[in-house]
């Protein structure tokens, strides 16, 4: 009986507690939805966080309301929402940036770009993510591709300081993505990138690239294309192939030219020097007129990818030399794969000559180093100073 008492005793004091706390929950009648609507509106320009209180102690005391009131009350609330967490994104995103933080960048990036799919610099800076991690480059090369539209289309650049700087790198991480898998698709992307004016256009990794976009790529492919037919005398058709190989290694050269040319670090120099000799001599059968291209090739206009030869030249008819005269020297076409011929990739023989796909970034960011093959191997060259902003 005693402990029943106690227990009946302390059945009253809960309820004695409890009583407070059931007077304080708000009931969802006309006062309250009068009352709270006008401290949301009254608040809802000049204080928002004060008006997005209100609107949540509303939509949770009323969630079922049907009055008018609660369509213009949840659609602040999710706005809100909305905005409060674009803000945060983009903060984040900043930090991001300012910290190199690159894959955030992208993930952050991808969410912003949800709700702001003409936010041109977001664009940029996840489009030049992959110079700062290689392994974003092709994700970041799409990016940088939907970024080269905006620019173009005279939408902002930063955080770059000029349209042709941005141009410049946009289109250089399109060139890099492709570089391994596709370096034939490579060509054209660093030959844009090599045409605005800035620090990229200056820099000779971007032109050992190019040799190498060149040698891994239509080189590549036309020699495999002409060993393949085995051919054992001379004919139309491979003089013809040989012309096709002989204008690709052309233009390896001057890159090979333009890297060597640009390049100021003296052992770094030689390593560059040493390709390009070798594949100059094997090109042209001597060293001949090879300084006098060092020297004035960034006095001429880089060249475009080569067109197909599709026919050579018709011969002149010779005419009869001079009494006492000798005849010229011949000047057999190079073919690939003998001695004294230019080798590329996949290919045997003598004469190797293989600029390095180098992975080094202009943002600092990897080794930098071109490795040709058979020469020693250099060290790293000077950086273009790339910082975005």
């Amino acid at each position: 009986m005693k402990r029943t008492i106690i227990l009946l005793a302390l059945t009253g004091i809960f309820a004695i507690f409890a009583a407070p706390v059931l007077a304080q929950t708000k009931e969802c009648n006309d006062e309250f939805k009068s009352a709270t609507y006008g401290k949301w509106y009254d608040n809802r320009k000049e204080h928002q966080d004060v008006a997005y209180q209100a609107a949540k102690e509303y939509l949770a005391t009323c969630p079922d309301d049907p009055s008018p009131y609660t369509a213009a009350i949840k659609k602040f609330a999710n706005d809100y929402e909305k905005a409060t967490a674009d803000v945060g994104n983009k903060k984040a995103f900043d930090e991001a940036f300012q910290k190199k933080n690159y894959a955030d960048q992208i993930r952050l990036g991808k969410v912003i770009l949800a709700t702001e799919p003409d936010n041109s610099a977001v664009y940029v800076v996840m489009g030049l993510a992959g110079l700062g991690d290689p392994n974003l480059l092709s994700e970041s090369a799409q990016y940088a591709k939907k970024a080269i539209e905006f620019v173009e289309a005279g939408k902002p650049f930063a955080p770059l300081t000029s349209k042709d700087r941005a141009l410049a790198y946009l289109n250089y991480v399109i060139a890099k993505s492709n570089l391994k898998n596709n370096p034939t698709d490579a060509i054209p992307y660093f030959l844009k990138a090599a045409k605005y004016e800035g620090d990229l256009k200056k820099n000779p990794q971007l032109y050992l690239e190019l040799a190498g976009a060149y040698g891994e790529g239509p080189v590549t492919k036309l020699s495999e294309a002409y060993r393949a037919k085995n051919y054992t005398i001379e004919t139309p058709e491979s003089k013809l192939e040989i012309a096709n190989i002989n204008q690709a290694i052309d233009r390896q050269i001057d890159a090979l030219a333009r890297a060597a040319a640009l390049t100021t670090d003296a052992a770094n120099k030689k390593a560059v020097m040493d390709v390009l000799t070798g594949l100059y001599k094997d090109r042209n059968k001597s060293e001949a007129g090879l300084n006098e291209l060092v020297a004035n090739v960034l006095s001429k206009p880089l060249p475009e990818p080569p067109t197909p030869i599709t026919s050579l030249p018709t011969p002149t008819a010779p005419t009869a030399p001079a009494a006492g005269s000798q005849p010229p020297a011949s000047t057999g076409a190079t073919q690939p794969g003998t001695t004294g011929s230019t080798k590329t990739a996949g290919s045997t023989g003598t004469g190797t000559t293989k600029p390095a796909s180098n992975t080094g970034s202009v943002t600092g960011t990897g080794n930098g180093t071109a490795k040709p093959a058979a020469s020693p191997t250099p060290k790293k060259p000077r950086r273009a100073n790339h910082r975005r902003g």
